[in-house]
């Protein structure tokens, strides 16, 4: 997972001084840079609003802002509005020192210097978010949300599931870390450095490790899709395949609801081939644009 910082939005998303989630007049969307509960968002806003909203977490290499997963998923095939949020500790709030900092803090203690402000945080700031969206009239009072999340991203969205702190109907993982023991893998594989355990460490293990909370995740049968490339040198694959199989007894009267797909010569940086950008976007678009009558 490099500490990379990737380009941030086009001219496109220029201040917009309508309220917070107006429908357009046009055909193109309204895209808005905003803050929700102090977190920093851009919401993508189409001209028809007909699903609930889709909260879109990056990861920690490309895409890695709000900016950049906005523009590798627009997702403007799906009638709903799109909220791509700022990780803590990146853009807006990165910490002094930039990428240096985060580097310092991740050979320090990978777990708890980096991911529990950034993926734990993510998810502790999800609620607070989700009534921030209520309250600007974005979604409905007792609506649900959907979550995509790329690598970081997508563990803080698994933690997220396993809480159950807000309504989620649907997820996209991809490429996700499936907790801290799975990020402390690819730290490991990465810098061939071994990770200092400690009874605080293995706590937030113990909490974020998505495995061992399944029945926790599953419990309102959201519609599950893990996306994982075939050649992601990063994340193993196989947390995520133990996690999925992990999941199917869960979900044996929901099965159309759960599915881990595996695509072709995908990286872990999917958004810089064409490829596999173009193949992320379709099956995004398509899993949430279904997931109401799945």
């Amino acid at each position: 997972m490099a500490l990379l910082l990737a380009s941030g939005c086009t001219a496109a998303c220029a201040a917009d001084t309508s309220p917070l989630c107006a429908v357009g007049t046009r055909d193109d969307p309204t895209i808005t840079r905003t803050t929700l509960a102090g977190v920093p968002a851009i919401l993508r806003i189409p001209a028809h609003i007909g699903k609930p909203p889709i909260i879109l977490w990056h990861g920690f290499g490309p895409p890695a802002s709000e900016g950049a997963m906005m523009e590798a998923l627009p997702l403007d095939d799906v009638d709903a509005v799109k909220v791509y949020l700022g990780l803590p500790l990146f853009g807006a709030r990165a910490p002094a020192g930039g990428n240096k900092e985060l580097a310092r803090r991740q050979s320090e203690d990978v777990g708890l210097e980096l991911f529990k402000p950034v993926v734990a945080g993510a998810a502790d700031e999800l609620p607070a978010v989700v009534e921030a969206l209520r309250t600007n009239a974005c979604m409905q009072r007792d609506g649900a949300i959907e979550l995509v999340g790329f690598s970081a991203g997508g563990a803080a969205a698994l933690y997220a599931l396993s809480q159950d702190k807000v309504k989620i109907d649907a997820a996209v993982l991809i490429n996700a870390s499936t907790g801290l023991s799975a990020s402390v893998q690819a730290y490991e594989q990465a810098t061939k450095q071994t990770y200092a355990w400690s009874p605080a460490s293995r706590e937030l293990a113990r909490r974020t490790d998505a495995i061992a909370h399944t029945a926790d995740i599953a419990r309102h049968h959201p519609a599950l899709l893990f996306l994982q490339g075939s050649n992601d040198s990063v994340i193993d694959s196989h947390a995520a395949s133990e996690l999925y199989e992990g999941l199917r007894p869960l979900y044996r009267k929901q099965a159309l609801r759960l599915q881990l797909r595996q695509l072709p010569d995908m990286s872990h940086q999917w958004a810089a081939d064409a490829s596999s950008l173009a193949g992320v976007r379709r099956a995004v678009g398509a899993w949430l644009g279904a997931a109401s009558t799945q």
